[in-house]
């Protein structure tokens, strides 16, 4: 009888004790749980910028799809990476979630902005990766303040 599984030469490697080390810090596990998070998030995006994009215009279709998936991605946050189940701050924390709105929406409309004034024929195609690219700057501004300011009370989840 064994105590528990065998080692294999992975998981008996040097490197694998360092990734589990690693994967005990609360910040990389929230790091793992917020990326998972935002590839749900940009994806809906991406769908409904691209629905909405010949209908209403480009930058609207952008406001409208970074203010529903923001309200999206606060609450999956909320729940999967910092933890927080309970009801009592949920208003708040969406509120506060708002500010990373903001940003996220000045980041992209910004970025679309300048690519349209640079290449007023630009297609959806390029359209979609500006927002994309300038997106994930967006992102990690995002992650810092729910992390160190929305949800600091969740820090360690």
């Amino acid at each position: 009888m064994t105590d528990g599984p065998r080692p294999n030469a992975l998981t008996a490697s040097p490197r694998w004790g360092r990734v589990r080390g690693a994967v005990r810090r609360p910040v990389v596990r929230q790091l793992v749980r917020f990326t998972g998070v935002g590839i749900i998030c940009t994806a809906a995006s991406m769908g409904l910028y691209a629905g909405l994009r010949f209908p209403i215009g480009p930058t609207a279709a952008n406001a409208t799809a970074l203010i529903v998936t923001s309200l999206l991605n606060t609450e999956l946050n909320r729940r999967f990476t910092f933890r927080i189940h309970e009801r009592r701050r949920r208003l708040h924390d969406h509120l506060h979630g708002l500010v990373a709105l903001v940003i996220a929406l000045v980041l992209t409309s910004g970025s679309l902005w300048a690519l349209l004034w640079a290449e007023p024929n630009a297609g959806v195609v390029e359209e979609l990766w500006t927002t994309t690219l300038a997106g994930w700057v967006a992102t990690a501004a995002r992650f810092v303040l729910l992390r160190y300011w929305v949800f600091r009370r969740a820090r360690n989840a």
